[in-house]
Order: C-alpha cells, then sequence, then structure tokens
C-alpha cells in the first residue's frame, strides 16, 4: 500500500500537472558552474601627433591581447569600443566584460543618458549591432588609473605612424627580477668556474701538455710561470718570496675566503691591497685575488665609510698671495 501511493497519486493528475511535478526539483541548480567572462579594456588617445586607439583583452585564463591602432580621422571612445567588440568576435567571445574609463561613454551605451550629439547616433547604432551578437555582455565604468594599458596602446599609436601594408609585430613585455650588469657578472662567474686560473698550468706539470686553446705564446708563458709551482696531494701550490707554499684556490674556494674574511666575525672591511695580503698571510693564492676583492670594496658600502680618506684635492692648488 505504500509503494503504490505514489502512482496513485500520479494517476489523479492531468498531463500537464504531472510535466510540473517531474520539473519541480529542488536542487535543480548544484551542478550548476559559473564561468567568468573575458574582459575588455578601451581608450582613445588624441594629442598634437594624432588620434589612436587601444584595446586589452584578457582571456578567461589571464592571457592579455593587446590591440592599437592610428587614426587618420575625427572619431570618439565609440571607435575603440567598436574595434574591441569586433576583435572579440573574431576570437569567438560570447560573453564579454566591458571597462571603460569614460562616465559619459559608459552611461549612453547602457542607454541611461540621452545622446544629444547627432555625430555620436551612428556610433551607438552601429554598437548596439556589434553587441546584439554576444550571448552576454555587460558595461562598467573604471577609474583611469585602472585603464593604464589601454591608455598607454591609444597613446603609443597615435604618437607613430603604423605600418600600411605589413602587420606590425605583437607587443612582448618581459619583467625583469635583477639588473642587466648583475646577469653579466653571473655569466663572468660561471666562465671563470668552467676554466680555472691555474688549470692550464696544472695540466703541464701535471702531464706535460697544453690546452687545445694555448698558443705558441701562450706555451712560453706557461712553461716559464710553472716554475713557481708545484704539486703536491693533487693540489697546485705556488712557491712565494718568502718560501712558504701558498695552495692555489679554485673559483668557488675563492668567493668563499673573501665572504668569510671581509664579513665574518674576525674579518674587518679594509681595502683590496690588505685584503690580498692578508690572505696571503693565510697560505692561500689565486691569480685575480686583487682584482676580485677590489670589485667587492666597491660593492660594500661598510668598506667604503671606513676605508682611507683621500685628502688629496681633486685640482692643484694655486697660492694667491705673493712670497
Amino acid at each position: 500500500m505504500k509503494g503504490s501511493a505514489i502512482t496513485d497519486h500520479l494517476a489523479h493528475c492531468s498531463p500537464e500537472e504531472a510535466e510540473e511535478i517531474q520539473g519541480d526539483f529542488l536542487d535543480e541548480d548544484i551542478m550548476g558552474i559559473e564561468v567568468e567572462s573575458w574582459k575588455m579594456y578601451f581608450d582613445k588617445e588624441t594629442n598634437q601627433n594624432g588620434s589612436g586607439i587601444g584595446v586589452l583583452l584578457i582571456s578567461l585564463k589571464g592571457t592579455h591581447i593587446p590591440f592599437s591602432g592610428r587614426l587618420n580621422f575625427p572619431a570618439t571612445k565609440y571607435e575603440a569600443c567598436i574595434v574591441g567588440l569586433q576583435a572579440a568576435l573574431g576570437l569567438g567571445v560570447k560573453e564579454l566584460e566591458v571597462y571603460g574609463n569614460s562616465a559619459l561613454i559608459i552611461s549612453e551605451i547602457q542607454n541611461r543618458w540621452k545622446i544629444k550629439e547627432e555625430r555620436i547616433m551612428p556610433y551607438h547604432e552601429c554598437l548596439q549591432k556589434w553587441a546584439s551578437k554576444f550571448r552576454k555582455i555587460q558595461y562598467q565604468y573604471v577609474p583611469k588609473m585602472q585603464n593604464q594599458v589601454a591608455d598607454a596602446l591609444a597613446t603609443m599609436a597615435s604618437m607613430m605612424d603604423g605600418p600600411n601594408e605589413d602587420e606590425a609585430r605583437p607587443i612582448v613585455v618581459e619583467q625583469k627580477e635583477e639588473p642587466a650588469y648583475c646577469m653579466s657578472v653571473v655569466e663572468d662567474e660561471v666562465v671563470n668556474r668552467k676554466g680555472e686560473c691555474h688549470s692550464d698550468i696544472l695540466k703541464y706539470l701535471k702531464d706535460g701538455t697544453y690546452l687545445k686553446s694555448v698558443d705558441k705564446n701562450d706555451r712560453l708563458t706557461i712553461r716559464r710561470l710553472s716554475t713557481n709551482y708545484i704539486i703536491y696531494g693533487e693540489r697546485l701550490y705556488r712557491r712565494s718570496y718568502d718560501g712558504i707554499h701558498l695552495l692555489c684556490m679554485t673559483a668557488k674556494e675563492a668567493q668563499q675566503i673573501i665572504k668569510e674574511v671581509r664579513k665574518s666575525s674576525y674579518g674587518s672591511h679594509m681595502n683590496a691591497h690588505m685584503l690580498s695580503r692578508k690572505i696571503m698571510r693565510q697560505d692561500y693564492y689565486w691569480t685575480t685575488m686583487e682584482a676580485n676583492y677590489a670589485a667587492q670594496v666597491q660593492k660594500c658600502h661598510q668598506c667604503q665609510v671606513h676605508g682611507d680618506l683621500k685628502h688629496m684635492p681633486p685640482m692643484p692648488l694655486h697660492t694667491m698671495t705673493s712670497p
């Protein structure tokens, strides 16, 4: 009896009432997923060089697609908005959010304000025609600070003559975290680590051979310099003037020594010549030690503060009184 209660109820209902009952589900929107729309920013710029429009389309994945063009005729911001709508339709966009920094244009498009100028009417009709092709379109006013990209594109287009036949290449904006000279310093360090300063001397003392990139004059120099070096325990040592053997360091080890001697608790901020002599007293050596220290001293603020002051004038002095 309990199982036939529903069938008995449906049997007494008309077909129209039965369809309404079957479609009445309280949880019918559970599977609904809201998808964000594409975004479009538009602007127009006019200056003494001419007029230009700028449009920025932002896809669902956050990809920025810029458009810009130079206008050789007097126009309004409607022109930029129409060009943006046409570009969005060309990309297959069905839902779009339009942003502009002109409250007058946005209000006229939304039909909240009445258009008084006759020359604006054709633009308004054309815009409504293109807007009707979207499944969903919304207009919103934004301040000029939030529309800087479109404004920059319009300004750029107004200040330069675009190509007539060939299309201009897209603008690529890269983000850099470090200055250009930092990248060059890193590249130099990589090169120094690949070929150490004493690798050619070590190879000559160990095998009696030379590197492939060494010419005849360099071979004579290597043979002359190798008289001041010896090999002990697979490491290269240099004879100092007082007879002490100094351990030759690699580029990586040299950077570590510079850091410890200059910044550690037992280190001090001094000039490059004094630092190099202090390292040599610790029985360490590499050929570019003084140049490396000079570069580190120039970057260190405390070394500049505590360094020796130069009291000599930049220009020669001349006495103004008679002897």
